[in-house]
């Protein structure tokens, strides 16, 4: 997953990110509420761990702005030395999805992003998943659509994952990029779109056939669905 770690103790912010990226994670970290506000318009994460008490916009304040302002429903874990019922409650109510005491436990911060990744599907299972009328194989890394049975190249195919797990949610490029290639930066932008524009012809991702995969300026891609059934069920055999 791609994590956002905003905590202005740099040595804290340190230590979190370096759990994280032994457990696999892409982190981008930030010591600043207002420069992470304007960051989370721009960029796509899939978590964000937040510190309560940040100089200048507090962790609720931030919080509230997401869920109200940017309108952003990515999952959120306060970071707190609180633990009074309160104020647990508190964080919860501003739109919080969970909290951690400080000072963290490893252990217990990594089990709860990955209770994270649960929920939000971004862990990769086996076998074959559905999402609306593809199928995609991650075995043989093959996309079935109608009578059509498509064979994907290994980045066509991941790229092609994130997408369905997405629909209808802006991605940016850096997050495309990152949970694709691994964050190398070798790859230029340009690979990506020529990778974007492989699969809608491939897919037929096209509104005629119920889709669309467009480019958001100065942002990155989002695919939806253009019927009016945006909630898509996926299923893993």
């Amino acid at each position: 997953m791609r994590i956002a770690v905003v905590d202005d103790d740099a040595e804290f912010g340190t230590l979190l990110k370096d759990i994280l990226l032994e457990a696999g994670h892409n982190v981008v970290r930030s010591a600043n509420g207002t420069s992470f506000l304007r960051l989370a318009k721009t960029e796509t994460f899939d978590l964000i761990l937040l510190d309560w008490n940040l100089p200048g916009i507090d962790g609720i304040d931030i919080v509230r702005k997401l869920r109200g302002d940017v309108a952003s429903d990515v999952p959120i874990i306060l970071l707190t030395l609180r633990s009074e019922a309160n104020d647990v409650v508190e964080g919860l109510e501003a739109g919080a999805d969970d909290y951690i005491s400080k000072p963290v436990d490893a252990r217990i911060l990594l089990a709860r992003v990955e209770a994270v990744a649960r929920r939000r599907g971004a862990v990769r299972t086996e076998g074959v998943q559905t999402f609306g009328t593809y199928s995609l194989d991650a075995a043989q890394e093959i996309v079935r659509f109608g009578r059509n049975v498509v064979q994907l190249t290994s980045k066509e195919f991941q790229l092609a994952m994130v997408l369905f797990r997405n629909v209808s949610r802006p991605l940016s490029r850096a997050y495309l990029l990152e949970t694709v290639w691994n964050r190398n930066p070798d790859v230029q932008t340009r690979t990506l779109d020529s990778h974007v524009a492989r699969l809608r012809l491939k897919l037929a991702l096209r509104p005629q056939n119920g889709w669309r995969l467009s480019p958001i300026y100065s942002y990155g891609y989002r695919l939806e669905t253009v019927d009016g059934e945006a909630e898509l069920t996926e299923h893993a055999a």
